[in-house]
């Protein structure tokens, strides 16, 4: 049974992807540990970048299985938070990463990621492996 939410950010996919591995398999070898779920800036991100209709059409499918994770009104409400503090300290972090986080946070997920920004933000779990 999974044991928690993990949230893999686009840089998982899209790293996958350019590697020619299907990082929904590399997903699928670890769903005994976690639930993955998504939300709608990382199906974004990652469905623009899908040149071949036929791989959009996959990884569409695939994400449309998936637990999807709403920005609600208290995700933008930590958004705005997690922007305005973050700036303070001089860390200017892209609106999607902040957006990403966010919806982490609130759902109490982990992030798999291999961008930097996310180990910046305070409370966020950030790995960059499954194992």
């Amino acid at each position: 049974m999974a044991t928690s939410l993990l949230l893999p950010d686009s840089s998982f996919y899209i790293t996958c992807a350019r590697q020619h591995h299907d990082p929904f398999v590399e997903l699928a070898t670890r769903a005994e540990d976690w639930e993955f779920v998504t939300c709608g800036v990382v199906v974004a991100e990652v469905t623009r970048g899908r040149a071949d209709p036929f791989v959009l059409r996959k990884f569409r499918e695939r994400f449309a299985v998936m637990i999807y994770l709403p920005t609600t009104n208290a995700v933008w409400e930590r958004v705005t938070q997690l922007a305005w503090s973050l700036d303070r300290q001089g860390l200017v972090l892209p609106l999607p990463d902040l957006v990403i986080a966010a919806i982490a946070l609130e759902a109490d997920a982990t992030v798999l990621t291999f961008d930097a920004h996310f180990q910046k933000i305070p409370g966020l779990r950030a790995i960059d492996r499954l194992s």
